[in-house]
């Protein structure tokens, strides 16, 4: 289910849902392209829209040129197509396009694709079937593994030994000098010593020690902050050096923590998959992107990750609050939590919200995924009957029915979500999505408690309202 320039293949078979204005908005790569979007998303400036049984639309768009834009939007993907020069995926013409099918179906007339539009969705469509039918052949044998790969991993395993041998001797080293010596050594000490780690093909060393340096001097407590991170950063490097001797998905998350690429290697979960959340997050010269999933009939949770180059967007993008049947291929390490899409079957219309636990019993799931992965930040989690309330140090989500309450974490605090979360709220119980970890819980998305939607027979909130 992929949103893409070019298009990526998508089954056709299944049911087409209808997208809602919300759901469009969502993947707007950026406020720029919503508010472009939103002004093309009436039926003035389009002509010639159609749509056909399978979840294709089409229409030109009148720009400044004399040539109209051709656009065309696979709604099952979604993907999408425009002759515009946009770099920006999805670019506002096929925004407007979607918005206009969320708020006026009417003005598409059903029938074939026009004749500029056939040779995409046909190309789209041939491949989608092309692939199913190699699932389901089986394809031919790969063989033996690879050597040349083989010792490419070789050679880069002993790169990274080299470099966690080293940082422990600089962690050694500061912790003999003092950590409060770190002040006056500025930001170039870290920048050296994670310099040093890239140059070991261990970017995930490199990482933390950016850290590091953002620590020294941060404000009250910070020798604490930086003595605590120097002890995962060493806990880190000491699983990397016996790997041999940890457990099959311990060993796995240590790989995926130095930087080693992993690839999707578990058993396909078929399920009915709620799109819980979708953001972005800058990360250097590329533009990662994360999706949280909700499993209807299996209750996992799970992640997908792609990235984008830097002033583009990620290819992958789903519209919050759908459901999607589909596959899902787990990633090795602790938790299982990240995921690869893998076949889909179609897509259903949205539902209510995921069940979800008591604000009082958040921490406790966090301290078993810590014991999982000791390094993790935050993990998922949906909160029920909570109610956001102001507190000395910011604010807080507190249970409706019992004494007790989880601080918002800070990173939240200066972001409008926060105001959508307390302006839903009203001062009554919502069920909130989000991450809980050592900061407090950082609030996704939430369910408006003013509507009412169904999950396993009982009824619970309604639409869901992205708070980042």
């Amino acid at each position: 289910m992929l949103l893409s320039h070019g298009g990526e293949p998508s089954p056709t078979g299944g049911p087409v849902a209808r997208w809602s204005v919300e759901q469009v908005l969502a993947l707007a790569p950026d406020d720029a392209s919503r508010k472009a979007g939103t002004r093309l998303g009436t039926a003035g400036p389009w002509s010639g829209t159609g749509r056909d049984g399978a979840g294709a639309v089409w229409g030109l768009c009148k720009g400044s040129g004399s040539t109209p834009y051709r656009t065309v939007v696979d709604t099952t993907g979604p993907a999408c197509s425009c002759s515009c020069p946009s770099r920006k995926f999805p670019c506002k013409h096929a925004l407007g396009l979607l918005l206009l099918l969320a708020s006026d179906d009417t003005a598409f007339r059903p029938g074939e694709p026009a004749d500029w539009a056939v040779a995409w969705i046909e190309g789209r469509r041939g491949r989608a079937a092309e692939q199913a039918g190699a699932a389901t052949g089986g394809g031919a044998s790969r063989g033996p593994a690879d050597a040349a790969a083989r010792k490419r991993a070789e050679r880069r395993a002993e790169r990274v030994t080299g470099g966690a041998e080293e940082l422990e001797q600089r962690l050694a080293d500061l912790l003999r000098g003092g950590l409060a010596a770190t002040d006056r050594s500025g930001y170039a000490l870290w920048d050296e010593t994670a310099a040093r780690m890239v140059d070991a093909q261990a970017p995930g060393l490199a990482a933390r020690v950016r850290e590091l340096g953002a620590i020294t001097g941060s404000g009250p407590g910070w020798p604490v902050r930086l003595l605590e991170e120097c002890g995962l950063l060493h806990l880190l490097d000491t699983a990397w050096l016996g790997r041999e001797r940890l457990p099959d998905p311990l060993a796995a998350t240590v790989r995926t923590r130095v930087g080693l690429p992993m690839s999707a290697e578990g058993v396909p979960v078929r399920d009915r998959w709620l799109v819980l959340a979708q953001y972005d997050t800058p990360d250097g010269r590329i533009v990662t992107r994360r999706i949280w999933l909700y499993g209807r009939e299996s209750g996992r949770t799970a992640l997908l990750l792609s990235f984008g180059a830097a002033g583009r967007s990620p290819a992958q993008s789903l519209p919050v609050g759908a459901t999607i049947d589909a596959e899902l291929t787990p990633y090795p390490g602790g938790g299982q939590l990240r995921a690869e899409l893998g076949k889909q079957f179609g897509t259903t219309a949205p539902a209510g919200p995921p069940p979800g636990i008591a604000a009082a019993a958040a921490p406790a799931v966090y301290g078993t995924a810590l014991r999982e992965d000791p390094w993790l930040d935050a993990c998922p989690v949906t909160l029920r009957d909570v109610i956001p309330v102001p507190s000395e140090d910011g604010w807080q989500v507190a249970d409706a029915h019992a004494d007790s309450a989880l601080p918002i974490a800070p990173a939240a605090l200066s972001r409008p979500g926060l105001w959508k979360l307390v302006a839903l709220s009203g001062g009554g119980p919502v069920t909130v999505f989000g991450e809980i970890g050592h900061r407090g819980f950082d609030p996704f998305a939430a369910w408006d408690p003013g509507e009412r939607g169904e999950v396993g027979g009982r009824t619970t909130g309604g639409p869901v309202v992205q708070l980042v």
